[in-house]
């Protein structure tokens, strides 16, 4: 009996993977439905798998602590760091703030900039993230990977690129990535900089950022299916 090749194989397992119900390692548990058109376009091609993929979210992330050559500071998940709010949905961005605990956060009665001059490397910060469309294909060889990549490239995921084992990231740069709060140790408590209409604001800037990120997200399956798929 011939030995399956290595690259099939592999594609069989990220299959299996992704039929299976039992959850991953991302904040909501389970594949973005939105992913599954463009998934469901690449893993057609028996030259290609998905390996991991978002379709956009809104997340409101609270910086956890972490040591750094003995001196602790804020930064990423470390310790204590959590997601108080995440969303993949356009129609869930408006009043987010509504649906967390009202007694876990209050707002600075200072302006932004006297709470700025505050800060040092140790506050843990409160951070409102737009993250958009992220794909990671493996490819069977370079050649197809060069193929994918130039037709991410060309329909303006400028961000893409292609890493070891022929694994092609298809990345568009329209993200957001705004401090609005810290953590208030004396308060034990989230302390908001800003104000509600300015929460409003970044609001329909993120909404309009999930209508630009799925009219890319069609320009890239309009063109992997007609330049990769349809041209076999």
């Amino acid at each position: 009996m011939a030995r399956q090749n290595p690259f099939d194989q592999k594609k069989a397992s990220i299959l299996a993977e992704i039929r299976s119900s039992q959850p991953d390692l991302s904040p909501k548990g389970d594949i973005d439905v939105l992913c599954y058109p463009i998934m469901d376009l690449i893993n057609s091609h028996s030259d290609m798998v998905t390996t991991s993929s978002c379709s956009g979210r809104l997340s409101i992330f609270l910086e956890g602590t972490k040591q750094h050559n003995g001196v602790q500071k804020s930064g990423g998940k470390g310790e204590g760091g959590r997601w108080l709010y995440v969303t993949h949905n356009c129609d869930e961005v408006t009043g987010w703030l509504d649906k967390i605990d009202p007694e876990s956060y209050c707002y600075v009665q200072d302006d932004l900039l006297s709470a700025a001059k505050d800060s040092d490397s140790s506050k843990r910060l409160l951070l409102y993230k737009y993250e958009p469309f992220i794909l990671h294909v493996k490819c069977r060889d370079f050649a197809m990977a060069s193929k994918l990549y130039n037709t991410a490239m060309g329909c303006g995921f400028r961000e893409s690129g292609i890493g070891s084992n022929n694994l092609v990231a298809i990345r568009i740069n329209i993200k957001l990535d705004i401090p609005i709060g810290f953590w208030d140790e004396n308060a034990n408590k989230i302390a908001l900089c800003v104000p509600a209409d300015y929460i409003s604001l970044i609001d329909g800037l993120t909404c309009s950022k999930f209508q630009e990120n799925a009219r890319k997200m069609q320009v890239l399956y309009d063109r992997i299916k007609a330049n990769i798929i349809d041209s076999v």
